[in-house]
């Protein structure tokens, strides 16, 4: 898992899971502590993320939103706009363009 960028837009790539997520914790919240406005988390680079690497997604959404910012998605990989659908994140978290539409659940 790599992390770079400033306090407004963040390059997340590799593996965001349990192994990498305390350095991955560390860095997003130093990011929404130190700057204004949106926080964006670019993760067209994201290779896989598991339940852990989403918590901590969500920690710095919830973080983000104390300090009065928002934390923004962009470039979800396809396989993690399913996950995001299942769990109904989709209606909480801002994704910057939206989904796919095929990542939608059918009627």
């Amino acid at each position: 898992m790599y992390i770079r960028g400033d306090h407004a837009e963040l390059v997340v790539g590799g593996r965001l899971d349990v192994r990498s997520a305390a350095d991955a914790r560390t860095v997003l919240h130093t990011a929404v502590d130190s700057g204004h406005g949106d926080l964006v988390l670019d993760l067209t680079a994201l290779d896989s993320w598991d339940a852990t690497g989403l918590g901590v997604i969500m920690e710095a959404h919830r973080r983000a939103g104390r300090a009065g910012r928002r934390l923004v998605l962009r470039g979800v990989p396809p396989q993690m706009q399913r996950l995001l659908v299942a769990t109904r994140l989709h209606r909480i978290l801002a994704i910057e363009g939206g989904l796919e539409v095929e990542t939608l659940p059918r009627a």
